[in-house]
């Protein structure tokens, strides 16, 4: 006999096994929230479904036939199975656990270290990998729990929350600056040779402003190429160009006198710094405390 499982049937195994463990269909319809008469009534169906008699019924004493004592054992195996999953759940909701799959840009992946090792050392459960890729890897068909966006956001259907503004510098080695000069002007921009950060094939602008003047946009150009943030800033420290970096990249290289600021009067717009999930609220303990460590991080 081809048995049809339903989310009723179901619920009527749980109640037969709560009937055997309780000793009565009273104290099962208490505790289930049900008239006693309805527990009777869910057993009679799942005995008509099943075509076996699970209960020896009196007026005193309820007991299992044989099959029903296997059936219950069953039964009582499925809803302790249940029960473990509810566990695990609440468990994953509140101590970070398993592998954490995070997804950055890469030349953000040196951040995650100072930001996440403090979440690592106090929760040895956690696993951590890491994906470093330029290109916007699909978080769903990579099981993505968390990636790591910075600028405009082109999916609308993933969730995100700004962790951090970022500044945008323009340098170049000091190489360069002294073989090649500087750009007085934004106009003078597009005279020098940029290094290109770009994941698509599309013509690519600088755009430049400071207080009392109007904003510039210059179309800029170059040789060089690349989908990789720490490819074109070793270009520049070569002295192949001018390119534009993220200021907690930039800046280290300008102290140590590696690479100068290039138009340090104009500003470039910030670009949002995002944590996007696929998933909405509500999220694992491990997914909530990740971007709770990379949002403390960055804004220090």
């Amino acid at each position: 006999m081809k048995l049809d499982f339903t989310i009723d049937r179901l619920k009527r195994m749980a109640v037969f096994a709560r009937v055997v463990e309780l000793g009565s269909m009273s104290a099962a319809a208490r505790e289930l929230d049900m008239t006693p008469s309805a527990v009777s009534q869910q057993l009679r169906q799942l005995e008509a479904e099943t075509g076996a008699a699970l209960l020896h019924r009196s007026t005193r004493k309820l007991s299992t036939t044989e099959i029903g004592q296997a059936y219950y054992e069953d039964c009582a195996a499925m809803l302790h199975a249940a029960r473990a999953a509810e566990r695990h759940l609440g468990d994953l909701r509140e101590e970070p656990r398993g592998e954490l799959r995070i997804a950055v840009p890469v030349g953000f992946a040196q951040h995650l270290a100072p930001a996440l090792a403090p979440l690592l050392r106090a929760h040895p459960a956690l696993a951590l990998r890491i994906f470093a890729d330029d290109r916007q890897i699909d978080l769903i068909g990579e099981r993505i729990d968390l990636a790591i966006r910075v600028g405009r956001l082109l999916d609308s259907n993933l969730v995100a929350r700004r962790l951090a503004e970022w500044r945008h510098l323009l340098v170049a080695s000091a190489e360069y600056a002294r073989e090649h000069g500087l750009p007085r002007s934004p106009e003078e921009l597009a005279e020098h040779p940029m290094l290109i950060l770009s994941v698509i094939n599309q013509p690519e602008y600088v755009e430049l402003f400071r207080d009392g003047e109007p904003s510039r946009r210059v179309r800029v150009s170059g040789r060089i190429v690349a989908n990789n943030s720490r490819v074109v800033g070793q270009m520049m420290l070569q002295g192949l160009g001018i390119v534009r970096l993220p200021e907690p990249d930039a800046m280290p290289l300008v102290a140590d006198g590696r690479a100068v600021l290039v138009l340090p009067q104009w500003r470039m717009p910030a670009l949002g710094v995002f944590a996007v999930t696929a998933q909405r609220e509500p999220q694992p303990a491990k997914v909530r405390l990740a971007i709770a460590a990379l949002q403390d991080y960055l804004q220090r």
